[in-house]
């Protein structure tokens, strides 16, 4: 983390703000959580491969706070992985692109305190599995959830298509994987996926609220609690490198480019027949 963010943490007041990127990260100090904001409204917070290893180099420095909350700006959460460059992927493009991502979503799963997804808006493909490494997620009303993989050429193996289905169940997990369904918050609420569902303008109170009651607790304490419960994502952890091999070997593969091409003109995919 920057030298800034520090002092910022090192004198501790109610709201302090710092600019990682102009563009990209913001970082805001509210009593003892740190706020971590994505901040590309106009692509709906689609994190590219700075933007992931900005937040994980600030995930990776948060022992002195008590919680975290990750969030996005301009009415949106995130809508997973930007996928521009995908219509002429480049193997080193992409492949440090899966590896930023994995990083940010074990950074999530390794911060020493608890990661509270304040859902604001849409969160899609990447942006699911960003609720779901998360510890704790509160929604709003008109936030929906749902994963992009197989519509947009790709395929969710970070979290999706593995730790989800613990959360949820295996069934709905995949129904999530492979239908790329868009759901409700209410519907996302009954699956498990998040722990409340709010008026979307009392989101940020109501992770303000939960946040008050963590700090109240033992910080040693919870991160040994945290710790124990990631032992089903430890478990999923070598299938994230091999489902990312697999990912790899299928740069720009036609699949891929059709997905990609498809989204970003708005159109049904047209994949060629298997055969």
């Amino acid at each position: 983390m920057s030298s800034l963010v520090k002092r910022l943490s090192s004198r501790r007041p109610r709201h302090s703000w710092k600019v990682v990127s102009v563009t990209s990260v913001l970082t805001e100090v509210v009593d003892s959580t740190l706020w971590i904001r994505l901040n590309r409204p106009e692509r709906r917070n689609a994190y590219d491969e700075a933007m992931a290893q900005q937040i994980s180099e600030i995930l990776e420095d948060t022992a002195s706070y008590r919680t975290v909350v990750l969030t996005g700006n301009g009415g949106g959460f995130c809508a997973g992985g930007a996928l521009g460059s995908l219509r002429q992927p480049t193997s080193g493009d992409m492949r440090r692109l899966y590896s930023a991502s994995l990083r940010l979503f074990d950074a999530i799963r390794n911060c020493p305190r608890p990661v509270i997804a304040a859902v604001n808006g849409p969160a899609a493909g990447g942006g699911n599995e960003l609720v779901v490494a998360c510890d704790l997620a509160i929604a709003g009303r008109s936030a929906t959830f749902g994963q992009t993989g197989p519509r947009v050429g790709s395929a969710p193996v970070t979290g999706a298509t593995n730790v989800m289905g613990v959360q949820i169940g295996e069934k709905r997990a995949k129904e999530l994987s492979f239908l790329c369904r868009r759901y409700s918050a209410e519907q996302a609420l009954a699956m498990g996926l998040v722990n409340e569902v709010v008026d979307d303008d009392q989101v940020e109170a109501t992770v303000r609220a939960w946040c008050d009651e963590l700090a109240a607790l033992s910080p040693r304490y919870l991160e040994i609690a945290k710790i124990s419960s990631n032992i089903w994502w430890n478990a999923a952890r070598d299938s994230f490198s091999s489902g990312i091999g697999m990912l790899v070997q299928a740069i720009g593969s036609e699949d891929m480019i059709e997905g990609a091409t498809a989204f970003l003109e708005k159109r049904r995919p047209r994949f060629a027949d298997p055969r």
